[in-house]
């Protein structure tokens, strides 16, 4: 495994599934790893894995809905390291409903945690990533920003939404050195897809296999950008 050895990595939605398993590789390679997320116990848990590995990682319990506390954790980050190397905007919401029946208000939470939030934390740290002349943003997407679904056009949306402003701070940033790329997964057996749902979850994608792809966009030349990748299932898990 290539190293990222003294790298500082903000990881959105680090207390489980996808969050967590890119937490977990990157502290493997040897990065340092701020751990955001609402749950302070679920940040807590990975945290201390990692320090049984010997890596080390911050918590910082994080409502992504507010400016306030997404400024927090860009600050105590600094604070603790002096420096940012990586940010990984993986915290995602979505909730299911046809748009007639749809509740405004969750569509406004959809937009500012699955959307808005990367970018203003695009904003805040790109200073950071921009005086190193190097570093990455990596947005964890879905295939429902390609395809639009029946019943999550809010989630689907926001989606196609990170697909663009990923394209587009790319274009902005990529002179700097940064590495900006979207990953764009199909059905991962994560909490976030419901036990009710009829799928074998057997034949999901893991999240440890979208870590691996995180890793790859970190790892790649300096001489390439891995804009967008996309994981879909070897095999369909419809049942």
């Amino acid at each position: 495994m290539k190293s990222l050895s003294g790298k500082v990595a903000i990881v959105t939605g680090a207390g489980r599934g996808i969050g967590r398993a890119i937490a977990l590789l990157l502290a493997r390679s040897g990065s340092r790893i701020a751990l955001a997320a609402r749950s302070e116990a679920e940040l807590d848990a990975v945290r201390d894995e990692i320090h049984r590995e010997g890596g080390e990682a911050l918590v910082i319990p994080t409502d992504l809905t507010r400016d306030a506390e997404i400024k927090r954790l860009v600050a105590e980050t600094l604070a603790r390291w002096q420096s940012i190397d990586y940010l990984i905007n993986n915290a995602g919401w979505g909730r299911t409903a046809p748009v007639t029946k749809a509740k405004v208000e969750d569509w406004d939470r959809t937009f500012q945690v699955n959307l808005r939030a990367p970018m203003v934390l695009s904003q805040m740290v790109l200073p950071s990533l921009i005086g190193k002349g190097e570093g990455a943003i990596i947005n964890i997407g879905s295939i429902s920003g390609k395809t639009g679904q029946a019943n999550t056009a809010a989630y689907c949306a926001s989606k196609f939404g990170l697909v663009g402003f990923t394209e587009s701070l790319y274009e902005e940033v990529k002179e700097y050195g940064i590495k900006v790329a979207v990953i764009l997964p199909g059905f991962v057996d994560t909490p976030l897809i419901p036990p009710a749902r009829r799928l074998d979850r057997s034949k999901m994608i893991r999240p440890e296999d979208i870590a691996q792809a995180v890793f790859f966009v970190l790892t790649s030349s300096p001489a390439s950008c891995p804009v967008e990748i996309t994981v879909r299932p070897q095999r369909s898990p419809y049942t």
